[in-house]
């Protein structure tokens, strides 16, 4: 069983148009809404495979009723700390051909108390379970230590702890030694300080993160797959998106995937090609979508061994070849 916590959650509403052409008036081809952050949508592609998954966040009053109707509906077993105002509203322009714009709410100001709360549901779930996942941004005025926090105390109980995050958050997690990070090349680069312009670059600098205790480094590059770094192994796993429709929540079915590969005995070379699957699949599908089985059958995926090191990589950060302009989620 996975445990997931997000401290920030959203409602997602993703609006499809042809093309966005900033300053004019556009009519919608489609939209639709979704529960939304990170850790929930890495549950809602777990339950959609038929994995154990419990999701932990906070949300109260109508955003909670929301909130509930769409897990419910998508399987997802969920647990709620009541906090008025905590559900964000985010928005997604999704452009004919994939290409997203997101507008990301900052979430309600935290409050002290808020943190520990968390920290003590997920306690109630944990016990037993095979990974806790903290995912995406902090809630204004968290401070940073919430997923140290989370480490440390899934430690505690002999729970391995997967952390997809930025910023300080980021090092504070990784300082804490977690299992599995999974950054994308853009955070990877923030955490080390310098530009990432090849396979060889993300490679070393995923390195220098597990020599800091770091068991597993997960990096998602978008059109280029995504590479997975262990004390022993490199390995490099790629697909294209077939008619891709929307990014969002992409690099989560990824994380997903990998989880549920390895959760079931894989190797981390197996790992990365599931979620590579996993995430490549998601991309061809509307809004924040999560794949199923027959959608995960869609997707062939090649995984290296041997990474071309010197390969330049894109510009684009998606899992396939389109293109995206996003915010913190």
């Amino acid at each position: 069983m996975i445990v997931t916590l997000t401290p920030n959650p959203s409602l997602d509403r993703s609006i499809s148009v042809t093309k966005l052409n900033p300053g004019e008036v556009h009519r919608a081809l489609d939209n639709r809404v979704d529960p939304g952050g990170k850790g929930v949508n890495v549950s809602r592609a777990l339950a959609a495979n038929g994995h154990a998954t419990v999701a932990v966040l906070p949300a109260a009053g109508a955003d909670a009723t929301l909130f509930a109707s769409l897990l419910d509906e998508a399987g997802v077993a969920y647990d709620f700390l009541p906090l008025a105002g905590a559900v964000r509203t985010n928005i997604t322009l999704v452009e004919t051909g994939g290409s997203t714009t997101k507008l990301n709410e900052l979430g309600r100001p935290a409050r002290t108390g808020d943190a520990a709360s968390l920290l003590e549901i997920v306690d109630n779930h944990s016990g037993g379970a095979d990974w806790v996942v903290g995912c995406g941004s902090l809630p204004p005025g968290m401070g940073g230590r919430l997923y140290a926090d989370l480490i440390e105390r899934a430690h505690a109980r002999g729970v391995k702890v997967a952390i997809d995050t930025s910023g300080d958050a980021l090092s504070a997690a990784i300082a804490a030694q977690p299992d599995l990070i999974k950054p994308n090349r853009e955070e990877l680069e923030e955490f080390v300080g310098s530009p990432l312009a090849t396979l060889g670059d993300v490679l070393d600098a995923a390195r220098a993160v597990v020599s800091q205790g770091i068991g597993t480094v997960v990096v998602s590059l978008g059109a280029d797959g995504a590479l997975a770094v262990d004390s022993t192994t490199a390995v490099h796993a790629w697909a294209r998106a077939e008619n891709p429709s929307s990014t969002v929540g992409a690099g989560d079915c990824l994380l997903a995937g990998f989880l549920s590969a390895v959760t079931a005995g894989a190797s981390i070379v197996d790992a990365i090609g599931t979620g590579v699957r996993w995430g490549t699949a998601a991309i061809m599908l509307p809004g924040s979508k999560v794949p199923a089985p027959a959608d995960l059958a869609m997707v062939a995926v090649t995984v290296s061994e041997n990474p071309q090191l010197s390969s330049p990589l894109s510009e684009s950060s998606l899992v396939s070849a389109s293109t995206t302009r996003k915010g913190s989620s």
